[in-house]
């Protein structure tokens, strides 16, 4: 296991701290006990706890939902808040936990062997290219997909992102990088299966 067991902890830590955080780059959503949804951005992961970057922290002992790129649904309750969010432990039986410390060891390892994010892929055109794009502000734009691929998408729109600006379209979150005559370019967070790349991207 490539994520060593932590020094001893009081007992009722024990359980959360199984297992040393490690740093990761990971997009998702959470929703508060009052069902706000927010975007966030998870730092730091362990089988037992996660630090996340978040608009709004919630109170220590809030129950919390999150879903996470390439993790899945995880619950717990917030036991610190931090400058800029919040850090929550993750409840779940020690079999999901060993499950959660095997992806985010295969995480790690593919971000040190630099796995193909930047190489080019075969582009789609989706067969009912019409999407929502969310803009930070909470706007939503309808766009079309004019063509996408594992790693990024060509989108038609009459507005234009601020490049390097943190969109979400569909279920994807991904970056600004060019502007184009008719819409914009974005680049994913993460390389996407294309099996499920069409059904992520658009309205189904």
């Amino acid at each position: 296991m490539a994520m060593l067991q932590t020094a001893s902890r009081l007992p009722h830590e024990e359980s959360a701290h199984r297992f040393q955080s490690v740093r990761v780059n990971l997009l998702g959503r959470y929703m508060l006990a009052d069902r706000r949804e927010f975007p966030g951005q998870i730092v730091s992961m362990s089988p037992g706890e996660m630090t996340m970057i978040a608009p709004q922290s919630g109170a220590a002992g809030e129950r919390v939902i999150a879903y996470i790129d390439h993790v899945g649904r995880l619950e717990g309750t917030i036991v610190d808040l931090t400058d800029n969010g919040f850090v929550m432990q993750i409840g779940g039986t020690d079999r999901k936990r060993d499950k959660l410390a095997a992806q985010l060891t295969w995480l790690a390892n593919r971000d040190l062997l630099n796995l193909a994010e930047d190489r080019r892929h075969g582009r789609i055109v989706p067969k009912r290219p019409v999407t929502t794009v969310v803009m930070p502000n909470g706007v939503n734009l309808t766009c079309r997909v004019i063509d996408a691929s594992e790693s990024g998408a060509a989108i038609a729109s009459q507005d234009r992102p601020a490049l390097g600006l943190l969109v979400t379209i569909g279920k994807l979150q991904a970056r600004v990088v060019r502007h184009l005559d008719d819409g914009f370019a974005v680049e994913f967070t993460r390389l996407q299966h294309p099996d499920f790349l069409e059904e992520n991207l658009t309205h189904q």
